[in-house]
């Protein structure tokens, strides 16, 4: 069971940063995640891949990289401790 702990609002903006300069395909690449299909995360103009966006997270803060199939990235997943860091997941 993973702990989010250690996670926090910083280490979710680093990785949106992350993926706005890497881009979509390269983040994905880079970090093991796909494309969204249910929600984005919203900040200001730009949407983000919940799931993905918090296990680049998770391994900023803690250097221990996740894979997709490590966490759960619907309402009871992502979203949830996303929205508990006081982030924007809405479906899309």
């Amino acid at each position: 069971m993973i702990t989010w702990d250690s996670l926090t609002a910083a280490h979710v903006q680093r990785a949106m940063e992350e993926y706005d300069r890497l881009g979509a395909t390269r983040f994905f690449a880079e970090h093991g995640f796909a494309a969204t299909t249910t929600y984005e995360l919203v900040r200001e103009d730009r949407v983000y891949p919940p799931k993905a966006i918090l296990g680049a997270a998770y391994e900023f803060a803690t250097g221990k990289r996740l894979a997709s199939g490590d966490f759960e990235g619907g309402k009871t997943g992502a979203v949830k401790v996303l929205g508990k860091l006081g982030f924007t997941v809405r479906p899309k």
